[in-house]
């Protein structure tokens, strides 16, 4: 028995495309190795991704640019990332945040409640080594939550009209 996958037509968009394109996200995170994975997760869930290695540029990023969900690491080399959540609020974001830290959970919750009284929605709060399945589920719970899309998840991988592509 075949399986039939969506047909994508040459020059129109799927239908997530259509509602949503895709959705930008920005890392904020010193370890190099852990943006990439972070970023190559995020990319399998359907998001272009900015990158930025620390709380600086993170701050430099979004006052400068829109983005629809940001992770972020609490201790960058340069500074503690709640001044990231503190520029975000005064920078009008308030959207979605993915905390990813070593940190113990403890600081993890001291900077969740942080966000909440910025008024941030807080989504999630992974320890590091951050689980990639985890994160990806997460990311495309996002991404088909703001489309009113379903999306049905695998695992290792999302699948759904924009990732079932023939060919």
């Amino acid at each position: 028995m075949s399986r039939r996958r969506h047909a994508v037509v040459a020059n129109q968009p799927a239908p997530a495309e259509t509602v949503l394109g895709l959705l930008g996200l920005l890392v904020v995170d010193d370890d190099r190795t852990q943006r990439m994975l972070i970023a190559a997760a995020a990319e399998k869930a359907g998001y272009e991704v900015t990158q930025a290695d620390s709380c600086a540029e993170g701050i430099e990023l979004l006052r400068n640019h829109r983005y629809d969900c940001v992770t972020l690491d609490l201790m960058l080399e340069d500074g503690d990332g709640n001044a990231v959540l503190q520029a975000m609020a005064e920078a009008d974001y308030h959207g979605p945040v993915i905390l990813i830290s070593g940190m113990g959970p403890e600081r993890r919750s001291a900077s969740r409640l942080f966000a909440r009284s910025l008024g941030m929605e807080l989504l999630h709060s992974f320890p590091k080594p951050v689980d990639l399945a985890a994160l990806r589920i997460s990311l495309a719970n996002l991404r088909s939550t703001l489309a009113g899309l379903p999306i049905v998840h695998s695992w290792g991988e999302v699948r759904g009209p924009l990732f079932d592509r023939d060919g």
